[in-house]
Parts: structure tokens; C-alpha cells; sequence
């Protein structure tokens, strides 16, 4: 350890992202990426964006980003002032944590869910209580029923799928008028519902979305909150505090364009969802137990549990898939929807280990 580091460093264990090895070309079904390309008209709108421009400073706000998803949520009566914009939505994430869910009374989050968040938690010192899933590996919201300083879970849940359904998110909002819930809805595109059309009824509600999934935009980093205009206002301030031009050009107008383009984000999720059912079932006439995703991958028990073996054997024939050495997880591994040609090969190599 460095003696040069500031105290708590020490005491961090950072986020560990999902393994990136160079040494061969692999299909790879471990990030949760997307199998297909941006919106074209996210990759027009790169082309035609002046390059000399990139001397200047792009726009704080990010103005095009915000006034795009008003209009993709315009149903909802939307405004500026309740459109939070960042650096992917980790950041946004981060500013959150920051922001809204430092307080006396601890934050309450699933024991399986995105890793990052007690990351976040201790790199801001946040007192937190995880709350166990059902043995079925659901959200009890019953058990958030005590007293705390904010809930902030993702909806659907990663790394399980499983959604919560927008009445049990309206419930939880109810008994938790006093404090903040989070629904961090990365994977909402591919079979769940959405939060937003509760924002302007709930204050204590904010939700937050990406574009690295259904919009293929990884590489480029662009995240949004959405909430009434006072949780929204603390995270500009967060992120003033911090960084005041979060979003560069490029990713402000390939982003703008993407959240626009409807039609690109409804044939990439009806192609990601048909695949997720092929990949299911042929998952279970191998004798993989498969649990009920919405998102753009499944977490599937293997017949005699031995996911570990697996993971290594499928890298091994140039597959990533991913593997949590964790309690709970330790039997089960999270596959992401690929192409149909690429899960097909998945189904081959499996057949070939297990079947």
C-alpha cells in the first residue's frame, strides 16, 4: 500500500468489471453489451458533427440530451428541471449516492444486486443495510418496510432479470414518503416497466437510465436521471461540485439522436427478447434451470450446478460468459443475449459439455 494514499483508500474494494481478454478473438456474453449497432441515426449524427468544434467546451447541461428523452417521454409532461444528465448512468449513480442517500438512517439495498452500489457506499461513507431476496431470488418489498435513509435497487434486477412490477414500486414509494427511492431501470427496455410515469406523483421517486444497453452506446457513456425538480437540482449541484461538463460533444449529439430514434431501439429489443426465449428454452431441454428475465441476459443454474466448470470450459472454446464466486450465486451463471448465430454456438458448446 502506498503511503502517498489518503486514509480511506485503504479501506476501498473497487467495482470489478466484467473480464476484457485480448488474447483471442471470444463471443462475448459477459458484459451485457449489446449484440447489434447503434441507431444510424446515432452514427449520422457522429458523422456530421464539427470536429473543430471539439476545441470548445461542450454545453454543462447538455440541453440536446435532456430536451431528447422530454420528447421520448413527452407523455408525461416532463421538464428540463426534472432531467438529470452524466457521464453513463454509473456516474449518475455515483452523484446519487452523493447527493440523496447520505443520511443518519441507513440505505437500504438487495443483497444480489448491481455490484456497484456498495461500492459506492463505502467510497461516501453511507451506512447501509442489505436486504436479503426470496430464496426465489424476487424483491420482497415487505422488507423494506423499516426505517431508512433511501432504497435503490435495479429494476429489472441484475445480475437475477427478474423485474418488479410498477404497483410494487408504487407501494414502496408510498410507505417511503420521507426518503428517496432509486429504480435503476439499466435493462427497463427489454420486458419491464417503466417508473417514469410515477415521477411527477411522487417526489420522493427518481429513476435512472442508460443508454449502453438498448441503445448501444457503451463505448460512448451517456446516462440520465429523471425525478421532480428538487432530487434533480442536488445532483446538479453534485455534479458542479465535481465535473461541470460531463458529456462531450459527440456523446451530447449521438446520444440526443439515439434516445430519438424509436424505431432502431424497438427492432434491437424485439430481436434481443425473441432470442431470449430461443436461448431459454433450449437452455431448459439441457436441464438448465432459467429464471424469469426481462433484461438482455438470463441467470441460469446449470443441471448439477457446476457454473464455475462451465465458465472456464466455454472460455476455454472462446466464450465469456459470467460467473459470480459469491454466496447465493455461486451455482449460477449470467449469459447475455447475443445474436442469434452466437447463442446458437453457446447452445452447441453447451450440448457438447452437458448434454
Amino acid at each position: 500500500m502506498s503511503q502517498f494514499w489518503s486514509a480511506h483508500v485503504h479501506d476501498l474494494d473497487p467495482y470489478v468489471p466484467g473480464e476484457q481478454p485480448k488474447d483471442q478473438r471470444y463471443i462475448k456474453l459477459n458484459t451485457n453489451e449489446c449484440p447489434y449497432p447503434p441507431s444510424p441515426k446515432a452514427l449520422q449524427a457522429l458523422r456530421e458533427a464539427n470536429l473543430e468544434h471539439l476545441r470548445l467546451y461542450p454545453d454543462p447541461n447538455g440541453d440536446v440530451v435532456k430536451d431528447a428523452v422530454l420528447e421520448y417521454f413527452k407523455e408525461h409532461g416532463l421538464t428540463r428541471s426534472e432531467v438529470f444528465v452524466g457521464n453513463g448512468s454509473d456516474e449518475v449513480l455515483a452523484h446519487v449516492f452523493c447527493g440523496l442517500l447520505k443520511h443518519d438512517l441507513p440505505l437500504l439495498y438487495p443483497d444480489i444486486s448491481y455490484s456497484f452500489y456498495p461500492v459506492y457506499a463505502n467510497l461516501y461513507q453511507i451506512k447501509a443495510d442489505v436486504i436479503p431476496l426470496r430464496d426465489d431470488f424476487t424483491l420482497n418489498i415487505d422488507d423494506y418496510q423499516r426505517p431508512n435513509g433511501g432504497i435503490i435497487f435495479p429494476n429489472p434486477n441484475a445480475p437475477t432479470g427478474i423485474a418488479l412490477s410498477l404497483a410494487s414500486i408504487e407501494t414502496l414509494l408510498q410507505r417511503n414518503p420521507h426518503s428517496v427511492v432509486v429504480v435503476d431501470e439499466a435493462y427497463v427496455d427489454f420486458g419491464a416497466e417503466s417508473a417514469v410515469s410515477l415521477v411527477k406523483q411522487y417526489a420522493n421517486l427518481l429513476v435512472v437510465q442508460t443508454l449502453s444497453k438498448s441503445r448501444a452506446l457503451a463505448g460512448l457513456r451517456v446516462g440520465f436521471a429523471i425525478g421532480q425538480a428538487d432530487l434533480i437540482e442536488a445532483l446538479e449541484r453534485v455534479k458542479n461540485s465535481f465535473n461541470s461538463y460531463p458529456l462531450d460533444r459527440l456523446a451530447l449529439v449521438a446520444g440526443a439522436a439515439a434516445i430519438l430514434d424509436r424505431e432502431h431501439l424497438h427492432t434491437v429489443c424485439e430481436a434481443i427478447t425473441q432470442t431470449r426465449t430461443h436461448t431459454v428454452q433450449a437452455l431448459e431441454q439441457l436441464g438448465f434451470t432459467v429464471l424469469p428475465s426481462s433484461a438482455n441476459f438470463i441467470f441460469t443454474r446449470p443441471p448439477l450446478g457446476q457454473a464455475q466448470d462451465l465458465y472456464q470450459q466455454l472460455k476455454a472454446r472462446g466464450i465469456l460468459v459470467r460467473y459470480f464466486n459469491k454466496p447465493r450465486l455461486n451455482e449460477y451463471l449470467r449469459i447475455t443475449i447475443g445474436t442469434e448465430a452466437e447463442m446458437n454456438e453457446l447452445i452447441k458448446q453447451l450440448k457438447q459439455l452437458v448434454g
